[in-house]
């Protein structure tokens, strides 16, 4: 089995810059997913059609999912978190459309994933806090503490990066093998299974990652709460 097919491997070399192939894909989940919801919001109906149903579904769905983390702050963090896992879904589905591959088999493409998720927590941690209080819980309860949460920070971010590639590669190397092997004998259960597994990937990404972001909102500084004690 040639290592292009199961490896994301260069398109085009300009000078030190390389676009892969799981790069231009993604370039193309990005592209069919911002004209699709264009066309939905200009075709928007007071009496629904079954494809509008579809997608209110989808958004209620998710929105009841940030709910049961973050009750107070939906409208806040539904944008980044719904955009997260629809993203997510398309990409890791990718790769059973023949000619293309899921780009989060590309451990450079879940980095950039995880590194937007990283920012993210502190960005509504920030917004949420203030600038000061964010960065006062890093000292909490003792300043001592402060290089376990860089270290856990850092560690975290690298494990929704490797976690997701790691699956999805193994998902990705499988179908390959069994494609080689049996051909249009691959059993429909089989590929079901990828579909789930996909799913389930793109679920756990997007729910670790809120699970992050409603950590960052919740911190509370001890002095904060004490008045309330009091009362």
């Amino acid at each position: 089995m040639p290592q292009e097919e199961i490896f994301a491997h260069t398109l085009v070399q300009l000078g030190p810059l390389a676009i892969r192939d799981s790069l231009a894909t993604t370039w193309l989940i990005t592209l069919v997913l911002w004209l699709a919801c264009t066309l939905l919001v200009r075709h928007l109906s007071d009496a629904p059609g079954m494809l509008q149903t579809a997608v209110e579904g989808i958004v209620v769905g998710i929105e009841d999912a940030i709910r049961q983390v973050l009750p107070d702050d939906v409208a806040r963090v539904l944008p980044f978190i719904m955009t997260l896992w629809i993203f997510l879904v398309v990409a890791n589905l990718a790769g059973l459309i023949p000619g293309l591959h899921s780009p989060t088999r590309d451990p450079s493409a879940t980095a950039a994933l995880a590194l937007l998720v990283f920012l993210s927590v502190h960005w509504f941690g920030i917004r949420s806090q203030g600038l000061r209080n964010y960065l006062k819980h890093y000292l909490t309860p003792s300043p001592i503490l402060l290089p376990f949460h860089i270290v856990s920070e850092i560690s975290r971010t690298l494990a929704l990066a490797v976690r997701l590639f790691g699956n999805m590669m193994s998902l990705e190397l499988v179908a390959l093998l069994l494609v080689w092997i049996a051909g249009l004998l691959v059993p429909i259960p089989i590929l079901m299974l990828h579909i789930v597994e996909a799913l389930v990937q793109a679920y756990i990404f997007g729910m670790l990652a809120l699970v992050y972001i409603a950590s960052a909102i919740q911190t509370r500084q001890p002095e904060t709460a004490k008045p309330s004690n009091e009362e």
